[in-house]
């Protein structure tokens, strides 16, 4: 059965506000007892390749771009969706209430090509990369940086924690 799950990140937030929504797709890339990750060198989180969805891109075209810029694979198969998280906030446009960030998971297949990278700047500041990690590590690490840093970690170290947590691997 898919899993899903809400976050709420601000108090008083009224979801029945005018929202903005951004869809974001997300792989589940498994190899023996290993997942392809995205690991952050400056926050040291783990996070699933993926990113929001783009013009007119089918949610296929878009997992296949963002694996391919931020893992520097081919996707060879796109699997079963296997579940959903819906994150809410306060939105940064005025002319907004509520962010809402939905996003959906899939079981993926690539062929290691090792393309060049095409990271967004934000992505080159905060250090990503791609990892093969055991799930276990990658959830407590994950677990570690909610539990332990002082500043406020990314939103999707929550989000990705869940995931991990679902997974049967």
């Amino acid at each position: 059965m898919p899993f899903y799950k809400e976050f709420i990140y601000d108090e008083n937030l009224k979801k029945g506000g005018k929202t903005y929504i951004r869809e974001a797709v997300k792989g589940v890339i498994v190899r023996g007892e290993q997942i392809l990750m995205i690991h952050s060198q400056k926050n040291r989180d783990y996070k699933f390749p993926g990113g929001g969805i783009e013009g007119n891109e089918s949610p296929m075209e878009t997992l296949i771009r963002e694996i391919k810029e931020e893992c520097g694979a081919v996707v060879s198969e796109i699997g079963e969706k296997i579940g959903t998280v819906i994150e809410y906030k306060k939105a940064n446009e005025p002319q907004y209430d509520v962010f809402k960030m939905v996003s959906s998971y899939y079981l993926c297949q690539i062929i290691e090509k090792n393309t060049e990278l095409k990271l967004d700047p934000y992505e080159q500041a905060l250090g990503f990369h791609p990892v093969w990690v055991s799930v276990s590590e990658a959830m407590n690490q994950n677990k570690k940086i909610l539990q332990t840093q002082t500043a406020n970690p990314p939103k999707w170290t929550r989000r990705e924690l869940f995931v991990l947590e679902k997974l049967n691997i």
